[in-house]
C-alpha cells in the first residue's frame, strides 16, 4: 500500500502531461464576396431553419415533413450518431478503475516425478488429484499520464460531432431533393397543360383540314400535316407523363412510402423563385453541415496522433487481485483461504519492429487526409454557391426572353391564320406558327421549373436556413 500511495503521489503532477499536437484550423484563403452575387437574386433577410417555408407551398411542407420522418437513409444516419454518442462512452470507461469478479474449479493433476524431486527422501507422495476453487475480484486502473486515453476521448466526441453534422448535412439533402422534385413534377404538369391546350387546337385543326378536304379547299398534304402535328402533340404528352411518373415515385421513397400508393395531385401553378440570402464566403464556414463534418473529423484525426504519440512512453498501471482460494471445498469460506495481491506495474515498450512507428505514421497520413477533405469540401461549397448564382442569373434572363417570344410568336401565328384562311399562305405556315409557339410555351415551363429548382440549389449551398 505504501508503494500505491507514493505511485500516486509522484504521477499527480505528470497527469497534466499531454503529447500530440494542438489542434489548430488551417489557415485559408477565402474571397471577400461571390464572383456573381451582384447579378443573382438575392438578398441580406434571414431564413428560418425550415427554409422550405419560403416558398409558401403546404404540399412542400407537407411533403417535407413526411420525409424527414420516415426516409430510411435518414433513420441509419441517426442510429450512426447513437453509435457514436455510445463509443465516446466507451472510450470515457478507460479513464476508471475496471473491477472484474472471478469464480472457478480447476481440475489439477500433479507431476509425481516433478513434485516428488522437490521431497526430503521419504517423504511420501501427497494426494496428486485435486479440485482448485476460486473466487477473486481483479482490480486494474491505468493512469493517463501521456493524455493516451483524454485524446482517445477527444477523438471520440470528435466522431460523434462529425455523425451529427453529416446527419444534419443529409437533412439539408433530403429537404433540398424533395423540394427539387416537387417543382420537377409540377413543371411537368404545366407542360402537360401547354401540350394539351395545343393539343385541342389540333384536333380542330384536323377536323378543319379533313372538312376542307371534302369541299375541295384543302389537299391531301394538308390533312396529313395536320394528322403528323396532332400524333406528335400526344406523344409529347405520354413523353412527359412518363417522366412526372418517374419524379412521383422518387418522391415516394424518399418520403419513405411505396410508390404505388403515393399519389401527387396535379398542380400547373408554379410559385414565383423567391429572393435569397448570399452572405459572406467566410459564413459557409459555420453554415455548412458538411464543411462542419469534415473539420470534426480532422479533429478526430489530430486526436488520433497524440494517441499515436502517447504509446511510445510507459504506461503505468495499479492491479491487483483478492478473494478466496483453496483445494477443496471443506475450508472454503474459511479466514486461511483469502488471497490478495496488490501493486503498481509499468510496461515500456522496447522493441515492437516498427509497429509504433508505423502507427504514428499512419495517423499523421490520416490527419493530412482529412486536412485536404477539409479544404476540398470548403472548395466546393464555394463553387456550388457560384454555380447557383450564376444558374439564378442565367434563368431569371432567358424567362424574361421566353415571355417576350411568347408574345411575338403568339402574333405570329394569328397573322399566319389571318393569312391562310384569306388565301394568301399555306396551311404549313401556320403549323410552323403554332409550333414555335409550342415549344416556347414548354421551354418557358421548363424555365420557371428550373428557376425554383436552382433557387433550392442556392438555398443547400449556402447550407439551408439560418437566422
Amino acid at each position: 500500500m505504501k508503494y500505491l500511495l507514493l505511485m500516486v503521489a509522484t504521477s499527480l503532477p505528470l497527469c497534466s502531461c499531454q503529447v500530440g499536437p494542438k489542434f489548430n484550423l488551417p489557415a485559408l484563403n477565402l474571397p471577400k464576396a461571390w464572383k456573381n452575387g451582384q447579378n443573382a437574386d438575392i438578398s441580406d433577410l434571414p431564413l428560418p431553419d425550415e427554409w422550405w417555408r419560403v416558398y409558401r407551398s403546404d404540399e412542400l411542407n407537407q411533403l417535407v415533413s413526411e420525409a424527414l420522418t420516415n426516409n430510411q437513409d435518414l433513420h441509419g444516419a441517426l442510429f450512426r450518431v447513437e453509435t457514436a454518442r455510445a463509443l465516446v462512452s466507451v472510450q470515457a470507461s478507460e479513464w476508471f478503475p475496471q473491477l472484474n469478479a472471478q469464480a472457478g474449479m480447476n481440475n489439477e493433476r500433479l507431476s509425481a516425478s516433478a513434485f516428488g524431486a522437490n521431497l526430503p527422501p521419504g517423504v511420501p507422495l501427497p494426494a496428486l488429484d485435486r479440485r482448485r476453487f476460486q473466487n477473486l475480484f481483479e482490480f486494474g486502473w491505468e493512469l493517463d499520464l501521456w493524455g493516451r486515453v483524454r485524446q482517445g476521448v477527444e477523438g471520440a466526441k470528435a466522431n460523434q460531432a462529425a455523425a451529427a453534422e453529416t446527419l444534419a448535412a443529409q437533412r439539408l439533402s433530403l429537404a433540398a431533393e424533395v423540394a427539387r422534385l416537387h417543382f420537377l413534377t409540377h413543371s411537368m404538369d404545366k407542360q402537360i397543360a401547354v401540350v394539351n391546350e395545343t393539343l385541342h387546337w389540333r384536333q380542330e385543326a384536323l377536323k378543319l383540314q379533313e372538312s376542307r378536304f371534302k369541299g375541295g379547299l384543302a389537299n391531301e398534304i394538308d390533312v396529313s400535316r395536320a394528322k403528323t402535328d396532332l400524333e406528335l402533340a400526344r406523344n409529347d404528352v405520354a413523353a412527359l407523363t412518363r417522366q412526372r411518373g418517374n419524379a412521383e415515385n422518387a418522391l415516394a421513397v424518399l418520403c419513405g412510402q411505396i410508390p404505388s400508393t403515393f399519389k401527387l395531385a396535379q398542380n400547373s401553378a408554379l410559385p414565383s423563385p423567391p429572393r435569397l440570402p448570399s452572405g459572406l464566403p467566410s459564413e459557409l464556414l459555420q453554415r455548412r453541415p458538411d464543411i462542419r463534418a469534415a473539420e470534426k473529423k480532422m479533429r478526430e484525426a489530430n486526436a488520433q496522433i497524440g494517441v499515436a504519440k502517447a504509446s511510445f512512453f510507459p504506461a503505468f498501471k495499479i492491479g491487483g487481485t483478492g478473494g478466496l482460494e483453496s483445494i477443496g471445498t471443506v475450508d472454503f469460506y474459511d479466514a486461511k483461504s483469502r488471497t490478495l495481491t496488490i501493486g503498481p506495474s509499468m510496461t515500456l515498450p522496447i522493441f515492437q519492429g516498427g509497429r509504433l512507428k508505423a502507427n504514428l505514421a499512419a495517423s499523421k497520413a490520416r490527419y493530412e487526409e482529412s486536412l485536404a477533405t477539409y479544404r476540398q469540401s470548403i472548395l466546393t461549397a464555394i463553387r456550388e454557391v457560384e454555380d447557383s448564382m450564376l444558374d439564378a442569373q442565367g434563368y431569371s434572363q432567358q424567362s424574361a426572353a421566353l415571355n417576350e417570344a411568347i408574345k411575338a410568336a403568339q402574333e405570329t401565328q394569328r397573322l399566319a391564320e389571318l393569312r391562310y384562311h384569306k388565301g394568301l399562305a399555306s396551311y404549313f405556315e401556320v403549323v410552323d406558327a403554332n409550333r414555335t409557339v409550342l415549344n416556347a410555351k414548354l421551354l418557358a415551363a421548363q424555365i420557371h421549373g428550373q428557376r425554383l429548382v436552382a433557387s433550392v440549389a442556392m438555398l443547400k449551398a449556402l447550407g439551408g436556413g439560418w437566422q
